[in-house]
């Protein structure tokens, strides 16, 4: 045989057919999406928001609903539904918008001449960056590797990080995470000033600032203001703060005025099966699934409380 006939040339239409046939060979299955797994939730997959754990704040552009940990920083949210009670927010505005990072707001002239008062609440809270893990009593493990913590999860719809070996437990900053500002005393902090992870986690932050819930509703509210045009996306003194019309404690609002929510028990096990779908992404417009998913990105679904 000669060497022509070894290597006979193949026509382009049945090379194009042969890569097709390749192709559809190597796709990955198809699998339910993230989304197309809470469709199938039951009502006993959600669990209402706590009135006594739930911040409204009311901007001129909406309403941003924030749930708050009591398990993982009592003091500072004790502190803070004091500042709430005696409508400190009231008034106020965002102090910062810092782009891939966080909204803050509190009050402007806080180290100024003016400051406004703040009434019974403490000037100071010890700042609680990680708290004993038996203060945890809803934690259900991510079986993902992550390099902030040495054990991930989920406790009662709050991301956090664990190390068992020094028995604490924390909340992490992931995206939509409510964390308390303060200077280099850990307990310079007290509530009064809080901020908005509105970007990419900056995990770093972990066990370094005192985080006390998530928003679990309004975040493009948060996400979308203008950019501080000073350092760190502060606001300057030429700048238009948007003003906070109100903050309160959800228990405190009537409630025909309140905003019916619900969130997905981590606990339960389509949680966990929201989590596979995101760590193991189906075909067809998927060509590669990383079988990895990280803590940010397995968020806890929150919906409207279905009308009946």
């Amino acid at each position: 045989m000669s060497p022509t006939h070894l290597f006979r040339a193949v026509p382009l239409s049945v090379l194009a057919i042969s890569l097709a046939t390749l192709a559809q060979a190597g796709d990955l299955p198809v699998r339910p999406s993230a989304g197309e797994v809470v469709k199938q939730s039951k009502p006993s997959d959600w669990r209402p928001l706590d009135p006594n754990n739930t911040l409204y704040m009311e901007l001129p552009t909406g309403r941003v609903v924030i749930e708050l940990a009591p398990d993982f920083a009592p003091q500072n949210i004790a502190n803070i539904k004091t500042l709430v009670k005696e409508r400190y927010f009231d008034g106020l505005s965002m102090l910062r918008s810092q782009d891939n990072y966080v909204a803050q707001w509190g009050d402007p002239d806080a180290e100024g001449p003016t400051p406004k008062p703040q009434g019974s609440a403490k000037a100071k809270v010890v700042g609680e960056f990680t708290v004993p893990m038996k203060n945890d009593k809803h934690f259900v493990r991510q079986l993902d590797i992550d390099g902030y913590a040495p054990q991930i999860g989920h406790s009662n719809g709050f991301p956090v990080g664990r190390d068992p070996k020094a028995g604490t437990t924390w909340l992490t900053h992931c995206y939509g995470m409510v964390g308390v500002g303060r200077n280099n005393d850990t307990d310079s902090g007290n509530g009064a000033e809080l901020y908005a992870v509105n970007g990419h986690a900056p995990r770093h932050l972990d066990r370094n600032i005192t985080v006390v819930g998530r928003v679990v509703w309004g975040m493009p509210l948060l996400a979308t203001l203008p950019r501080g045009g000073e350092t760190m996306g502060f606001y300057g003194a030429g700048e238009t703060r948007m003003q906070i019309k109100s903050v309160r404690l959800e228990a405190d609002v009537p409630e025909a005025e309140r905003s019916h929510l619900e969130v997905m028990r981590s606990e339960a096990p389509i949680y966990q099966a929201v989590i596979d779908a995101s760590r193991n992404r189906g075909g067809p417009w998927n060509k590669f699934t990383p079988k990895y998913v990280e803590l940010c990105n397995a968020q806890i679904p929150v919906r409207e409380h279905p009308k009946d």
